[in-house]
């Protein structure tokens, strides 16, 4: 169930289509794998990217010099919350206006990890983007495998045939780190997100095992995205030949070793 509402006011003009070079959904877990504490870090790390002037260069060096960006938070099955709605971001103040929007917001974890779902939710929000984009981007982040709802695999295919990047953030914190939760060998998630998650043109990880550093990860991360940045070859990317050799079962659990 897709909570929150979504009534985007800043997003086309009368029954026209805005053109913006890039149509981003930036989907944040926010299940109790994660304290309080770093989750406080994991949004200020996406309020952080927006302010800086990295990001805004990159919005302003497209050919349109505009993006449109909404931000969505999903946990279980059935928890997915539009936290910012569409929002048109064309210049620094208008990317430190969206990050002092989302610094406002309230923090919330709820239980479960549905990557498929939230994958499924920032899909149909495209559908009311009101907005035209050269490309299609979800950039999903997370602390651990999907483990409820349906597997993820089928999921992503089934978004990336319709034209959609996923590009994946995954939050690997060292053993004992995470409430406990993490129980999966040292370099699984990125592996798991690689074979997994991403996909589309030009897909790519880029993972975080240390928290202090999750505001650089994310603002390269936005750069690369919004700048289309080809990824480079060490970056991991879709690559459906491998998946045979990879277990995208929906356990939460990684391979033993």
């Amino acid at each position: 169930m897709l909570l929150g509402v979504f009534r985007p006011t800043s997003v086309g003009v009368g029954h026209e289509r805005l053109a913006v070079d890039l149509e981003l959904i930036l989907a944040v877990d926010v299940s109790p794998s994660m304290s309080q504490a770093e989750q406080r870090i994991q949004r200020d790390g996406y309020v952080s990217a927006f302010r800086h002037a990295d990001v805004a260069r990159a919005i302003t060096s497209g050919a349109r010099g505009r993006i449109a960006v909404a931000y969505v938070e999903w946990a279980g099955p059935k928890y997915q919350r539009v936290v910012l709605p569409w929002t048109i971001i064309g210049s620094h103040d208008d990317a430190k206006r969206f990050a002092d929007a989302l610094a406002a917001q309230p923090m919330v974890r709820e239980a479960g990890t549905s990557i498929s779902r939230g994958l499924q939710a920032a899909e149909g929000l495209f559908a009311d983007s009101r907005v035209v984009g050269d490309r299609r981007v979800i950039d999903v982040s997370g602390d651990g495998p999907n483990n409820a709802g349906p597997p993820v695999a089928p999921v992503r295919d089934e978004v990336i045939a319709s034209g959609i990047t996923i590009n994946g953030l995954p939050v690997s914190l060292p053993h004992g780190a995470s409430n406990g939760f993490e129980t999966f060998s040292e370099g699984y998630l990125n592996s798991y997100y690689e074979h997994c998650v991403i996909g589309g043109p030009d897909a790519f990880v880029i993972g975080v095992d240390d928290l202090t550093l999750f505001a650089v990860a994310i603002r390269r991360k936005l750069v690369r995205e919004i700048a289309s940045i080809p990824p480079r070859p060490k970056l991991a990317s879709y690559a459906p030949t491998h998946l045979s050799d990879f277990d995208c079962s929906t356990n939460g659990e990684g391979p033993s070793r």
